[in-house]
């Protein structure tokens, strides 16, 4: 009982920032997002009636127990669905820096999704995998579909209605999105934490509230257009208001770094030059940049030039989950 399942990570335009139910990780709030083309997690499950526990290898380490735990509390839901008390083999290989603001919490956790239940045997359809992959990361649940995504929060309390739904398919809008690498350590102030913290006393957090959906009208509307310039500033003011909730929250926290303001700093000059480049920056240092394919090398060369930059991965709208 073996299966290997792709899933790229996605970078999310209107953001999801905070949890109405933290064992089921359903959102205050709608999301939006692009599914990625270069940055993904290749994950391996085997299920094995001999085993005693599960076990997990992370690029070709095996990682321990804590890691291991967060596995396998993702794997018993899999279980009540075998209804079969089998231990498995977990191998991923992560192409995005962990834990730095790259999602590849999102790309892991659906390739875990996908790859666990076609393991098993489980048909599960796109809604179904996303409801499950949701339940081991939030932003997971998106990364199951490509192009452009939406993730509903829902209402009900058993997070029925909580998944994602496509809007557009890659193919339909080519954008460049360059995933710029400032810093690839892991953050001091995980994401859930982080979204806890701000939710329980951030003093901003309910104008986030008010303001994300109007945010989404704006996104999806500009995705219904074809309208780069219109995308691009709503998904700037979004991530620069879900930023600033962070602050209000107490202790307050901050997850840029100097380098982070250097990248944000460079993209409003090449707009003043007439370059159309957007910023958007989710829970960590390093910036993901919006342009058009046209602009892309002018971008990525004036981006790498940084000194504080390590690296510049450029990006288009890509798949959803594939087998292997």
């Amino acid at each position: 009982m073996e299966a290997t399942a792709k899933a790229n990570t996605n970078i999310a335009l209107i953001k999801y920032w905070g949890k109405r139910d933290e064992q089921l990780f359903l959102p205050m709030n709608s999301s939006l997002s692009i599914t990625l083309d270069q940055l993904s997690t290749t994950t391996t499950v085997r299920w094995n009636l001999d085993l005693e526990k599960d076990v997990f290898w992370l690029n070709g380490q095996l990682e321990g127990e804590e890691e291991a735990n967060k596995i396998s509390r993702f794997l018993d839901k899999v279980r009540m669905q075998m209804e079969e008390k089998w231990y498995a083999t977990v191998e991923s290989v992560n192409q995005v820096p962990t834990s730095a603001g790259f999602a590849s919490s999102a790309s892991g956790f659906a390739a875990l999704a996908a790859a666990a239940t076609k393991a098993a045997g489980l048909a599960l359809n796109h809604q179904q995998l996303s409801i499950l992959a949701r339940q081991g990361s939030g932003s997971a649940c998106r990364s199951i579909y490509g192009g452009f995504v939406e993730w509903r929060k829902g209402e009900r309390l058993d997070g029925s209605d909580s998944y994602a739904i496509p809007i557009l398919q890659p193919h339909e809008w080519d954008l460049s999105i360059l995933s710029v690498l400032v810093e690839s350590k892991k953050k001091k102030v995980l994401s859930r934490e982080g979204m806890k913290r701000t939710v329980e006393t951030s003093p901003f957090y309910s104008g986030w509230l008010e303001a994300v959906p109007i945010d989404m009208q704006l996104a999806k509307e500009a995705i219904h257009h074809r309208d780069f310039e219109k995308l691009g500033r709503v998904t700037e003011s979004n991530a620069m208001k879900m930023h600033a909730t962070t602050l209000g929250a107490n202790p307050p926290f901050m997850y840029w770094q100097s380098a982070t303001f250097d990248v944000m700093e460079q993209v409003l000059e090449l707009r003043k030059k007439g370059i159309q480049a957007y910023f958007t920056i989710d829970a960590g240092p390093n910036v993901k940049v919006l342009c058009e394919p046209h602009d892309q090398k002018k971008v990525c060369e004036v981006l790498k030039s940084l000194p504080l930059v390590k690296d510049v991965f450029i990006c288009h709208p890509g798949s959803g989950i594939t087998y292997l």
